[in-house]
């Protein structure tokens, strides 16, 4: 598997601050007091993002962090322990989890959970959702950002349907699932992304999906993630569109129902 070492990340890092540092989102205000001296965890991280256009690192007081592999395509090699280091000299535990099971994180532990451009490459999005949920704290806040489409290497697929997200819930699909393989191949615009590099290294690459997770298995719009935050329980507190992104800030509140629970 193709890795990023230590020099690549702080490029690539160093690349987003510069790219992303002029278009810093109005809603930040509204993001930063959900997290603001309290206590999180990231899945997926740490992200440029959360240092740039939606600056929230500095404000936290503290931040865990969750990957996939001790091995990724994103981070290089990882550890599990204090070692999930998110903005300057800061750092929290790094777990070494899938985003679908979390079972070695206590329920409500944390008072918010942040993951930017992650849900996207997880097989069973609901599933990873309610596990989300489960560990922050009632009244705790989950801000979500995920890729629009029309910027990147995805323009020409369909959007996934709700009822597709939900098939793959209630039949537990696990992520290993390649059902969107040929969709992906047919309609990936390589050309978009480099490091796919020609069709047949994009396809071995994909066949070997559930060792570095760079697929885009499923394809969301602003209703898809509507639909799904609140069937599992969440109350959305704001929902913003980019021409790169969509973010959704949403809350763990007692009185929302949750749609999963009640299945």
């Amino acid at each position: 598997m193709v890795t990023m070492g230590t020099a690549s990340k702080s490029a690539v890092d160093l690349f987003y601050s510069v790219k992303y540092a002029p278009f810093r989102l109005p809603i930040r205000q509204k993001y930063r007091r959900f997290v603001e001296d309290k206590h999180g965890i990231e899945i997926g991280g740490p992200s440029a993002l959360f240092k740039t256009v939606l600056p929230l690192y500095r404000f936290v007081a503290g931040l865990d962090g969750v990957n996939f592999s001790t091995e990724t395509v994103w981070e290089g090699n990882i550890e599990e322990g204090g070692n999930f280091k998110y903005y300057y000299k800061r750092s929290g535990r790094q777990f070494i989890s899938d985003a679908t099971d979390l079972s070695e994180i206590a329920g409500a532990r944390y008072d918010f959970l942040l993951s930017s451009n992650c849900l996207e490459h997880v097989a069973n999005p609901i599933k990873a959702l309610t596990e989300w949920k489960r560990v922050i704290k009632e009244g705790g806040a989950m801000i979500v950002v995920l890729p629009n489409k029309q910027s990147n290497f995805d323009h020409r697929r369909p959007f996934t349907k709700f009822e597709h997200l939900l098939d793959d819930f209630t039949q537990d699909v696990g992520e290993d699932d390649l059902t969107h393989l040929d969709e992906i191949l047919a309609l990936h615009d390589l050309p978009m992304d480099p490091p796919a590099g020609d069709l047949e290294h994009f396809r071995q690459r994909s066949l070997k999906n559930f060792h570095n997770r760079t697929l885009h298995h499923h394809v969301f719009d602003i209703q898809l993630i509507e639909q799904i935050l609140r069937y599992v329980g969440l109350e959305i507190i704001d929902m913003t569109t980019t021409r790169t992104d969509f973010f959704a800030l949403a809350t763990k509140n007692r009185d929302v129902g949750d749609g999963a629970a009640a299945q």
